[in-house]
């Protein structure tokens, strides 16, 4: 196994013996690279992620159709077989019936 870990898994927890690269983002001071106000760069950030969610958010949804459809389609195929069980136990029992007048 490697020594080396990654920043959402470090080696190890003890910030004494993490590679120096390995600082998590807030440590490290804020770049300010436009020198627009921290506010508007969260705003600016946000915005970036909004087709992300969406897609998150488009996902979720067509995800809970799908299971509600096969859902939907176990129903009527249990259904469906439960019709046929009973159509054979009638024929089961009308056949007994049947030898047992004979």
């Amino acid at each position: 196994m490697s020594t080396l870990g990654t920043i959402d898994r470090p080696a190890t927890h003890d910030p004494m013996k993490q590679v120096p690269t390995m600082t998590p983002l807030s440590d490290s001071p804020a770049r300010h690279t436009s020198g627009a106000p921290e506010s508007r760069q969260n705003r600016n950030r946000d915005m970036q992620l909004i087709p992300e969610a969406l897609a998150r958010a488009h996902m979720h949804d067509r995800l809970h159709e799908a299971e509600s459809e096969r859902r939907a389609v176990q129903l009527a195929a249990a259904r469906r077989m439960q019709r046929r069980a009973e159509r054979a136990s009638l024929r089961a029992r009308r056949a007994l019936a049947m030898a047992v007048m004979q």
